[in-house]
């Protein structure tokens, strides 16, 4: 009832500030009508609004207490529900499952004076309770169609039960293998992470909002997270404006453009500046340059922090810097809720600044049809209908076998015999239900993945036999306590190896176990954890026919297995159905067809390595007597598995390289190249175009990649493949953020990978 008269009363309250409009605003198109609609509709409800209830509406809240169960009536708890009832919450991240949104969304709806409803947040990062590939191995497919759909059956099946914010996609671009956040993100390059954050947008948030089938997305961490030094998480980030607007920005202004409705700040300092409290990139950037009319929710406690960081005096001085810079939305740092009304007051804040954060806040729940249904995503039946149905774990096999890179294919291992084989399959990861659902899965429960082991006895015609050898951590395996790889048991690799000599053909299943990668797992060792690399040798001695299915969240510098290892097939954490994928590409029921988004090093010591670097004064060997030149005394410079790269059961083979160029006379470049299967299976190629700007007033890298194609072949099958280069493909960010274009000379590269051959040069006057 309280709803529905407050419903009442801002439709009469709107109705009569309508009858104040000038004949100028009552001449909108339709479309900015429809605009209009909404602003009128937050304009009058704010006019109502205390200043309490406002900056209620800045505040979110992590969830805290059975809400279907008993009333909290002290602690903690007990404030967080009395703020529920003053409308003092406009947010709420981690209550999740119908019932309980539904009792928490009645409290705010209808035991507030406003009845304003909340915004439900949740980390809908690869999935909800069915996991699709962690989101660095489905950057790996290239495939942006199957992105998006992954997406939006997260979206589909996070909705039904209740939620309708995610915080996602993070499209931090990181050349640093260390930071274990690279699992949740597009990779190394701007432009293929562009292009998968709008599909990601796409699909979480589809074509209407308000929908109960959509949730609103969220591109984080703006900005530059993923440069943060060493790769050790949350440290401090100092980089180049060059670096910031040509390869940081792209993906955030893709999204802006993509319509991503919410931002999310970062933990890092940027110059020298929190990024939650940094003007430049929240107002004059975010907000300013790019247009987005969205809000800003801080990270995890990331106003309050700010006084860690040495910027900040404290929670109130933490809370003025963060207003002022842009933060609209403060996650978990009490900052707003309980500093900022009396800032306003002290005349330290500006009220229009507190209008602006809430006018973007409602908004979004307009948006999402809020205000027209608070329960509409609160249906009991379509939870229990959707949640883990056929439909969302089809999508999910789908993308996991199109997220398989192989790496390496000797000895015609692969694809493997399907009947009369002796096959050992040994690791501790190949008969794991829990890890392959990978980092970031809060809703998802452990032991709902199928192992590579089940995957493979679907096949029942060959023998398995199974073996450990060695664990790959012991103890708690959760968010809360470090993983434990430090195991000495060598007990069971005698087992491993006397089943591996009997045995026709190896599978070898080895990485990181799910939660060695994500937030806080930071690592200073790119190889396999524990006794896995000895575990390998002892098997590779005794039977060389080894096939190593790697699972894990980021690059592994692996040189060892590089070289011996006749096949390599790089596996990631593929989520729920990850046993039939792995399965069904080494079968050769699917030819793999991805790429890798980010190169392998052959030595940490590398890190950060990335294919897409500068040119140095000395890059290049001269003469075999002088060491006066760019490189490392105990390593090669190139990488073990360039960016882009990505074999097939299939063979291909370019030819016919040409380039048309027509800038002058009508602004483009085609280039063009014959892409033929020499192969006996029917298969996919992803082929890509780079190109070097070779002088610039700013220095250009070595390549860039500016397009990709994927093309599928029968055996002997031959395409022509054609890409045009219009005048912004060829231009740049100067250090001022202008996009500028510069006559000259620029090479232009085809083929399968970053570090092809097959190109020419073109000359634009």
């Amino acid at each position: 009832m309280r709803q529905l008269l407050f419903s009442v009363f801002i439709t009469l309250f709107i109705v009569s500030c309508n009858t104040e409009l000038s004949n100028n605003q009552m001449k909108n198109s339709a479309q900015n009508s429809t605009k209009s609609a909404i602003d009128y509709k937050v304009d009058s409800l704010l006019a109502i609004m205390t200043l309490e209830e406002k900056v209620g509406q800045m505040n979110q809240y992590n969830g805290f207490w059975n809400v279907t169960g008993p009333t909290p009536q002290d602690g903690d708890a007990a404030k967080k529900y009395d703020d529920l009832r003053r409308g003092r919450v406009g947010s709420m991240l981690n209550v999740r499952g119908v019932k309980e949104v539904r009792a928490v969304q009645k409290v705010a709806v209808e035991e507030s004076r406003l009845g304003i409803p909340l915004i439900i947040g949740f980390d809908v990062i690869h999935g909800y309770k069915t996991l699709s590939p962690i989101p660095i191995a489905e950057s790996a497919s290239w495939d942006m169609e199957a992105i998006e759909k992954s997406a939006k059956m997260a979206a589909l099946e996070a909705s039904a039960a209740g939620i309708n914010w995610t915080f996602a996609p993070m499209v931090d671009i990181s050349r640093d293998a260390r930071w274990g956040r690279v699992m949740e993100g597009g990779g190394e390059d701007p432009y293929l992470g562009s292009l998968i954050a709008k599909a990601r947008v796409r699909g979480f948030q589809g074509k209407d909002l308000s929908s109960a089938s959509t949730i609103a997305a969220c591109a984080k961490h703006f900005a530059a997270y993923g440069f943060a030094e060493g790769g050790r998480d949350y440290n401090t980030v100092d980089i180049g404006t060059s670096t910031l607007y040509n390869t940081v920005f792209p993906p955030f202004r893709a999204t802006v453009d993509a319509g991503v409705m919410t931002f999310m700040n970062s933990f890092n300092e940027l110059n020298g500046i929190p990024a939650t409290g940094d003007s430049f990139l929240q107002r004059d950037i975010l907000k300013g340059k790019w247009g987005f009319d969205g809000f800003v929710v801080s990270d995890w406690g990331s106003i309050k922090e700010m006084i860690d960081h040495g910027y900040a005096q404290d929670l109130k001085d933490a809370a003025r810097l963060a207003v002022i810079a842009g933060s609209d939305m403060d996650m978990e740092s009490y900052a707003y809720v309980d500093r900022l009304v009396a800032l306003v007051n002290e005349k330290k804040v500006d009220v229009a600044l507190i209008d602006d954060s809430v006018k973007r806040i409602l908004k979004a729940k307009y948006e999402l049809g809020l205000f027209d249904d608070p329960y509409r995503y609160c249906d009991e039946a379509r939870e229990k209908k959707i949640t883990g149905s056929k439909e969302i774990n089809e999508a999910a096999l789908d993308i996991a076998k199109k997220s398989i890179v192989l790496l390496k294919n000797e000895l015609n291992l692969l694809p493997l015999k399907k009947e009369g084989q002796k096959i050992a399959v040994i690791g501790a990861l190949a008969n794991d239900k829990t890890s392959p659902l990978g980092s970031w899965r809060i809703a998802a429960e452990d032991e709902t993945a199928v192992s590579v082991l089940e995957g493979l006895q679907n096949y029942n015609k060959n023998e398995y036999t199974y073996a450990k050898g060695v664990d790959v951590t012991t103890g708690r395996t959760d968010f809360v306590y470090e993983l434990d790889i430090n195991t000495t048991d060598r007990s069971e690799i005698p087992q491993a190896v006397a089943v591996a000599k009997k045995a026709d053909v190896v599978i070898m299943v080895l990485g990181e176990h799910g939660f060695q990668s994500g937030e806080a797992r930071s690592r200073t060792q790119l190889d396999l954890p524990g006794l896995q690399q000895e575990l390998l040798e002892a098997v590779y001695a005794e039977n060389k026919k080894v096939i190593l299915v790697l699972t894990n969240g980021r690059p592994l510098a692996l040189p060892w297995a590089a070289e011996n290892v006749p096949a390599i097939v790089e596996a990631w954490q593929l989520g729920t159905q990850s046993g039939h994928a792995i399965a069904q590409v080494l079968y050769g029921d699917y030819n793999p067809s991805g790429k890798l988004p980010m190169t392998f090093p052959r030595s940490v010591g590398q890190v950060p390595i990335y294919y897409n670097y500068k040119n140095t004064g000395r890059p290049n060997k001269q003469d075999d007597r002088i060491v006066f030149w760019s490189h490392y005394t105990d390593e090669e410079n190139t990488p073990l598995f360039p960016f882009g790269h990505g074999l097939s059961y299939s063979t291909f083979e370019y030819s016919d390289f040409s380039i048309n160029n027509e800038f002058n006379t009508n602004g483009k470049i085609t280039a063009q190249i014959n892409l033929k299967n020499t192969g006996i299976f029917k298969g996919k190629e992803v082929v890509q175009l780079y190109i070097r700007d070779k002088f610039a007033s700013v220095t250009r890298p070595v390549r860039e990649l500016k397009g990709f194609k994927m093309v599928e072949l029968t055996p002997r099958e031959t395409q022509t493949i054609t890409f045009e280069l219009k005048k912004e493909d060829l231009s740049f960010f100067n250090n001022e953020g202008e996009f500028i274009f510069e006559p000259g000379e620029f090479e232009i590269y085809i083929g399968g990978s970053s570090i092809t051959t097959m190109g020419d040069t073109v000359t634009i006057e």
